[in-house]
């Protein structure tokens, strides 16, 4: 007989607790599986079950039509046009590649457009919004849309659609200030101003269109879909209509800035306009000017490279804000203000006018060597002696006076004015050429460029440090010096309203779209300037004499003019060949003045030939006279 040894085996304790251990694990690794599936299936289950939903509802873009730009009399500065455009929606073409290729090669031939290029505009802006359709061209005929139509079956998943595209009816008058549209980019939409704005959206890109975007773009709508899981459309769902931008009221007057518009007639320059008490602008030009229209449906390259080459006059560019030039015998206004705030002169200091003054080893004479003997500040102004502001240019140096109130009186700082790029300038001091100096210096040592290269500016253009000279040329407003148009209105306009220093203004007003007030739009608190009444109304006789009285440098230009004026013209060497400058500021209605009106020209010389003349135009418009004959009859500075 045989026993079985195993029968009488017992479970040791140690393996007793190792199974205890390996059933606690696997019962809590089952309750934690039946507690997970519960909270999944029971707490969140009617949260899943929405996600799920959604994920099969659609949103396909309704574009939003922008609000309109109006100025001051409600007249439209810009608007939108409702445009035919082709489109393709994803969920229609053939699934097969040879039958959509079949699709856009027929398409082709109606838009006259290559197959390949309808593909990859197909294919790009289905990457970014898969299911949204995409625009292959705007702006067909009602001839193609109907072939289309009567065509359907050749051209599946192919239909027009209204679409609005902006539009300038004003066309190049005041081009640079309105701006232009253009798609988001990948940078742009990280913007928190963007915010709510998808790839391929149009936003403002330049001028007011930027500036004032958030209320000028609308807001989008959406068609929404059902979809199942394989992206098929399974049903249409509702809708939800877009909202237009607001509409946007500018100080702008058209019939004053077609005027300054035409008074450039195409040559380089700019001219601004503006009321001297509350800092509305209601004109700003610059020339050579552009169509924006142009950018409606999206700009060519071609078209862009043209309006910025430097050799087209660079259109984009606004040189009413970003011009930065020699301002000329306009900045004397400046010099005068400073010299009398700062103790150089009193309003009856007789000063003698040799016809020119010697500093150092340099002569710096009048224009055309004229003579103007004994002088106190108002005869200075009215003949425009250069002589008489040389002194207070060569007394002052060492002291930053005239840099001092050129920048209270806003040189050398952005103006304010709610456009984008507004430029501060230059007023240059003894640091900024004295730097400038070592840089150049050290460039030489460093890099050892060529004498040709260095004559091109690859060391920069600071090749001496400053000296008394340079105070000198900077009391008549040359040498470094450089200012904008509207710079040059901010300080004019400080002077006329007793020293408030106000911020120029575009906008006016938020509308809707009958022309309600939603929101007004107000500039912040003008700075406030302590100038003496006297020694204001001292600048203000002589810039009313050099318009009115014999021997002004404009005065042969407003002979007749209806409306009495307080002017300076200005007259800016720029050396290296390059023709003179033009300037003329005009304050209007002397003695009381409303208006500030500045005009330049790049080229134009004296500034009683070219840019008074445009000034005066530009005022005729502005107070409803006749302009009458505007050729000037002065060759003064």
């Amino acid at each position: 007989m045989y026993l079985d040894s195993d029968s009488n085996r017992q479970m040791t304790p140690q393996l007793a607790w190792r199974v205890a251990i390996i059933g606690g694990v696997a019962l809590i690794a089952f309750g934690l599986v039946f507690f997970r599936l519960w909270y999944l299936q029971v707490l969140s289950g009617d949260k899943y079950r929405a996600e799920a939903n959604a994920n099969q509802v659609r949103e396909i873009k309704v574009q939003a039509p922008r609000g309109e730009i109006v100025d001051r009399e409600g007249r439209v500065v810009v608007n939108n046009r409702v445009s035919l455009a082709v489109r393709v929606r994803p969920d229609k073409l053939p699934e097969e590649r040879s039958e959509r290729r079949d699709v856009y090669e027929r398409l082709g031939e109606v838009l006259t457009m290559k197959p390949d290029s309808i593909e990859r505009t197909v294919e790009r802006q289905l990457s970014q919004l898969p299911y949204s359709p995409a625009t292959v061209k705007q702006d067909v005929t009602q001839n193609v849309v109907a072939y289309l139509f009567e065509n359907q079956e050749d051209f599946p998943g192919v239909e027009p659609e209204q679409v609005f595209l902006r539009t300038y009816p004003q066309r190049d008058v005041g081009a640079q200030l309105v701006g232009y549209l253009g798609e988001i980019n990948e940078e742009q939409i990280s913007d928190e101003r963007y915010n709510g704005v998808e790839l391929g959206d149009r936003i403002g890109q330049a001028g007011i269109e930027y500036q004032y975007d958030r209320f000028l773009r609308g807001r989008n709508g959406a068609s929404r879909v059902q979809v199942n899981a394989q992206g098929a459309l399974v049903r249409g769902l509702n809708d939800r209509r877009p909202q237009q931008g607001r509409q946007l009221k500018l100080s702008i007057d058209l019939d004053v800035q077609r005027a300054g518009q035409q008074a450039l007639g195409g040559a380089a320059g700019a001219f601004a306009v503006m009321n001297v008490n509350n800092g509305e602008v209601l004109a700003l030009g610059s020339s050579p000017s552009f169509d924006p229209n142009v950018f409606s449906k999206g700009v060519k390259q071609s078209d862009y490279a043209r309006l910025t080459d430097p050799d087209n006059g660079q259109p984009l560019n606004n040189r009413a804000i970003q011009g930065a030039y020699p301002t000329g015998s306009t900045f004397k206004l400046i010099t005068a203000t400073a010299a009398l705030e700062g103790g150089l002169i009193t309003p009856d200091t007789v000063q003698y006018d040799g016809g020119s003054l010697q500093v150092g080893d340099i002569v710096f004479e009048n224009a055309g060597g004229v003579v103007n003997g004994p002088l106190a500040l108002r005869q200075a102004l009215s003949v425009s002696s250069d002589v008489f502001f040389y002194r207070l240019g060569q007394e002052a140096n060492g002291t930053k006076l005239i840099q001092n109130w050129a920048k209270k009186l806003g040189l050398g700082r952005p103006t304010g004015i709610d456009l984008p790029n507004d430029l501060p300038g230059l007023v240059p001091t003894p640091e900024y050429r004295d730097k400038g100096f070592a840089e150049y210096t050290r460039c030489k040592a460093e890099e050892k460029p060529t004498p040709e290269e260095i004559s091109f500016g690859e060391c920069g253009f600071l090749d001496r440090p400053w000296s008394v000279g340079d105070n000198v040329n900077l009391s008549v407003g040359q040498g470094d010096l450089a200012a904008s148009p509207m710079q040059l209105a901010v300080a004019y306009a400080t002077v006329a309203n007793g020293g408030r220093v106000v911020q120029p203004r575009l906008g006016q007003r938020i509308e809707d779209s009958s022309g309600r007030p939603l929101q007004e739009l107000e500039a912040p608190r003008a700075r406030k300037l302590d100038i003496d009444p006297a020694h204001r109304q001292a600048i203000l006789d002589g810039l009313r004499a050099a318009a009115s009285e014999p021997g002004g440098t404009s005065t042969d230009v407003f002979a007749g003019f209806p409306i009495p004026i307080a002017g300076k013209t200005g007259t800016a060497e720029k050396g290296g060949g390059r023709a003179d400058q033009s300037w003329y500021a005009a304050l209007a209605p002397y003695p009381d003045p409303k208006y500030v009106v500045v005009t330049t020209f790049e080229a134009g010389g004296f500034g009683a030939e070219t840019a008074a003349p445009a000034a005066r135009a530009i005022i005729a418009e502005l107070f409803g006279a006749k302009a009458g004959d505007t050729s000037a009859g002065s060759s003064q500075d």
